[in-house]
Order: structure tokens, then sequence, then C-alpha cells
């Protein structure tokens, strides 16, 4: 069942990657996929744990630099085809039979997909219909080269806590931040994209998902999200002469962290009644 965890989080990621590089239709059927993907991967995940087999996030790099959307639809299709012929190794039929169903149905949709020139790796650093100063263009290029990469990790981190706890006060905050870095993770991702720079992010070490002391984890947690306010703040101003509409964004991205911050420290409080009650 490791190697069709594996194939299904290359999978996930790949489909991610093909919908946040598409500026046509395609695109909100890649990103679409995407999400069924992750969903396939939580229920292996979560059959692996039941059947008490040890598995980590590891995956081979994923080579997604294209000129064509076809070229990375051809990867797709040959991956999915290979993950299919892997199904045999989960014990749960009704979620083999179920994953397969999808693959089937997802490989003829992107056959049927219409081709388009990608620009996502252009590397030209211009955000289409926004003239940024060289200081503004170098502030947004490193924000969604970091960002990409945390919300990625947080993804993982957040699911591996919940597919570990059967918790439901606890599963309910975790679930509410994987859904949000999500969020996050997509409009980044586009937002790369449109200035040719989108790139995958990279593995997350297993010492970062596997937490002893979720109470510190969540204390550093929120040390990290108050940083991850403040990048958000010096990007908005920095981006405020040239775009208001992308000051805003990052506006609005700076407040939800408050709400990341509430539920984490939310968390903690039930950390600690918990341990008061013995």
């Amino acid at each position: 069942m490791t190697t069709v965890l594996i194939k299904t989080h290359e999978a996930w990621l790949e489909m991610l990657m093909a919908g946040s590089m598409s500026h046509t239709q395609n695109r909100q059927t890649l990103l679409d996929f995407s999400d069924i993907l992750f969903r396939h991967f939580t229920w292996i995940e979560h059959e692996m744990i039941g059947t008490g087999e040890a598995y980590t996030y590891e995956r081979d790099n994923i080579p997604v630099k294209v000129d064509r959307l076809d070229s990375i639809l051809k990867n797709i299709i040959l991956r999915l085809n290979e993950l299919d012929l892997q199904l045999f190794g989960l014990k749960d039929k009704a979620l083999s039979e179920r994953i397969s169903s999808d693959i089937h149905y997802m490989i003829e949709v992107l056959h049927g997909m219409n081709d388009e020139v990608v620009t996502a790796f252009a590397m030209e650093r211009k955000f289409p219909g926004i003239s940024l100063t060289q200081e503004a263009t170098d502030a947004l290029t490193i924000f969604l080269f970091e960002e990409t990469y945390k919300e990625y990790e947080l993804i993982m981190i957040y699911n591996y806590l919940k597919a570990h706890s059967d918790d439901a006060f606890l599963n309910r905050i975790f679930q509410i931040l994987v859904d949000e870095s999500f969020f996050h993770l997509k409009r980044f991702c586009d937002m790369a994209a449109k200035m040719g720079i989108l790139a995958v992010p990279r593995v997350v070490m297993k010492e970062l998902y596997q937490i002893e002391d979720v109470t510190q984890f969540l204390k550093d947690g929120i040390d990290e999200e108050l940083a991850a306010k403040e990048e958000c703040k010096r990007l908005s101003e920095a981006v405020a002469k040239d775009s208001p509409e992308l000051e805003k964004f990052f506006d609005f991205i700076n407040h939800q962290e408050n709400y990341h911050i509430a539920l984490m420290k939310d968390a903690l409080a039930y950390f600690a009644k918990k341990d008061s009650n013995g």
C-alpha cells in the first residue's frame, strides 16, 4: 500500500500543478480532480493506519516544466494508469473499486481536453495587468516561493495530525486548517503561474509532521502565523502603490491568519483542560 500512497500523492500534486498552469476552462476540472485525488490519498492513509502499516509522506520529484498543457496531461495519464495497476494492494475492495472508477473517468476527460500554451515557467516575473516596481516584484517573488511550500507543509502536517487522532474537537480544528491552507496554496500557485515562477513544493521532512509534542507545535505554530501576518502586511505595503487589488488581497490573507491563531489557541486550551483533568 505504500506504493499506492506515494503514487496517489504524486498524482494529486501533479494534477494541482496542471490546474494552476491552465488559463482555460480546463483549469477548474483539473483542480477538481486534484481535490478528488487528495481525498483518495487520505482514504488510503486511513486504511494503512487501520492495518498498522508504517508510512511517511515521502515521494519522488515531480517534473512539471512544460511548454504545452498536453505534455503534462500525458504524464498524468501515465501516472494514473500506473496507479490503477497498483490498486490490487488495497485490502478494502470497495475503496479500490471507487479509486479505479475515478481514475478511469479522469483519464477519459484528460484525453479529451484541448491543448494550450503554458507560460507558468517563463520566469518573466510580471503580474498580468499590473506594473509592479522592482522592489514589489522581488518581495512578491520571495513570498510566493516561501508560502507555496509553507501552505503545502501545513496541509501535510494537519492532515497527519487529523489522521492519527480520534478526537472530534481537535479534528474539526485540524480540518479547518487543512482547508484554509488548500485555499492559500491554490491562490499562491495561481499567482506564481501568472508570474511564470510556478514550482512544485519540496518534500516535507517526516520530522515536521510526525509530532510528539502537539502542544509545543501549536505554540510554535502561533508564532509562525504571527510572522506570516507580518509578511502579508509588508507585502501589502510593498504593492500598495502599484496595485490596490493585490494590497487588498494580502490584507485579506492577513486577516484570515487571525482565525487560524484563534483555532490554535482553542486547541491549546483544550489540551490544558484535558491535562488538568488528569
